[in-house]
């Protein structure tokens, strides 16, 4: 059996419990800000800040540390024109036609329909596909384990690291999403869409739908000794 390479965990000095609690504090404070926009400016976003917000993102913690992601940044004016025309196709198709009613009822509080103007004007589209296998040094064909765990971990890094950085976002999943894999030359043998991210400045007459998120006691279960 094969001894695995390690290496010493490069661990931070050890903080104190107050110091702690006011980073976390301060984290959740940052993340309750964070809502899903669809109203952006055009305005411009350096490519070096989308850079380094997937470089975070392919931080992620991976099945058998095999990274089956890829990330595909658009801000191509044309390209993004493209990806509209066939999302709103596929969305109109569903809308009209596929959607059952109980998915339609559910979306009503948020407003959407199969018109996406918001892909074309927000200055980025990350499109992140799971590589279902890839190829080892040898060339051979490898499975990817836990593939869609593994990118969905690695996308709420990244839209964490978006909003860390000031811009806003929007989860797209138009259903189905081939139509990504032709747009943007990736292979559909190996790698599936598994959402589209529009990213960008909220326009400043930006509104979000007034919703509220689950209480901690809500979502939380603690079995604690003592």
């Amino acid at each position: 059996m094969t001894v695995p390479l390690t290496l010493p965990l490069p661990s931070p000095e050890p903080l104190p419990e107050p110091e702690m609690l006011r980073r976390a504090q301060d984290f959740h404070a940052l993340m309750q800000r964070r809502r899903t926009v669809r109203d952006f400016d055009p305005r411009p976003v350096a490519r070096e800040v989308i850079e380094a917000c997937i470089a975070a993102a392919g931080t992620a913690p991976s099945g058998a540390n095999q990274q089956p992601w890829h990330f595909v940044a658009v801000s191509d004016p044309d390209v993004k024109r493209r990806i509209r025309l066939a999302a709103e196709a596929e969305e109109r198709e569903f809308y009209e036609r596929r959607a059952p009613e109980e998915w339609l009822t559910a979306l009503q509080p948020i407003g959407t329909d199969w018109h996406k103007p918001f892909l074309e004007t927000a200055p980025w589209l990350i499109a992140i596909f799971v590589q279902k296998w890839g190829r080892a040094a040898d060339g051979s064909k490898v499975k990817h384990y836990y593939p869609a765990e593994s990118v969905g971990i690695a996308t709420g890094l990244l839209i964490t690291a978006l909003h860390s950085a000031g811009l806003a976002t929007l989860t797209h999943t138009p259903s189905p999403m081939g139509f990504l894999n032709e747009i943007l030359g990736r292979p559909a043998d190996a790698e599936r869409p598994f959402l589209l991210l529009v990213v960008g400045h909220p326009a400043a007459d930006a509104r979000v739908p007034a919703i509220e998120r689950k209480s901690p006691a809500a979502i939380v279960t603690w079995l604690e000794s003592g």
